[in-house]
């Protein structure tokens, strides 16, 4: 079921879309985790986040270049991730390892940064790119634009 990413990819957390849907909080978190739900249940989160039961009921949820949250996104943020990923379907997945290595490596190099200087300047690098890829996740977070969305974290 799709229902964390469609509230994700919406910018509703859990309270928000229990609020508006009329259900328990428990309720969503227990739908999101996998549990079957009544159709009353999903009849009400599909009213509150105007999609379809069926809908609800798929497995994957992909965007594609036609989405609202790609299309809305600003032309500069459309470059600055194709452009860092060199791709257009950015994955939070694929961001968050190239920020863990970046912070790893960047620890590391300047730590050898002690016996020679170019260690340092490479590290500093490393880190610098490690903080760039947490901005990019910050900016993808934000604007919903993820294409492995099971991977981001709940609001």
């Amino acid at each position: 079921m799709i229902l964390k990413q469609i509230r994700i990819s919406r910018h509703f957390s859990q309270e928000q879309l229990a609020q508006i849907s009329g259900l328990n909080v428990r309720t969503i978190q227990r739908i999101e985790s996998g549990k079957n739900a009544s159709v009353e249940s999903l009849k009400c989160i599909a009213a509150a986040l105007d999609v379809d039961v069926t809908t609800l009921n798929q497995e994957k949820f992909m965007i594609d270049k036609k989405s609202d949250n790609w299309k809305n996104l600003p032309l500069v943020l459309k470059c600055w991730f194709v452009f860092n990923f060199l791709q257009t379907k950015p994955s939070r997945k694929s961001a968050r390892r190239i920020e863990i290595i970046g912070h790893i490596s960047g620890f590391a190099f300047c730590c050898l940064g002690m016996i020679d200087e170019a260690a340092l300047a490479g590290g500093i690098l490393m880190l610098a790119t490690a903080y760039l890829y947490h901005g990019l996740i910050w900016q993808g977070d934000h604007y919903g634009i993820w294409y492995d969305h099971e991977s981001t974290k709940s609001s």
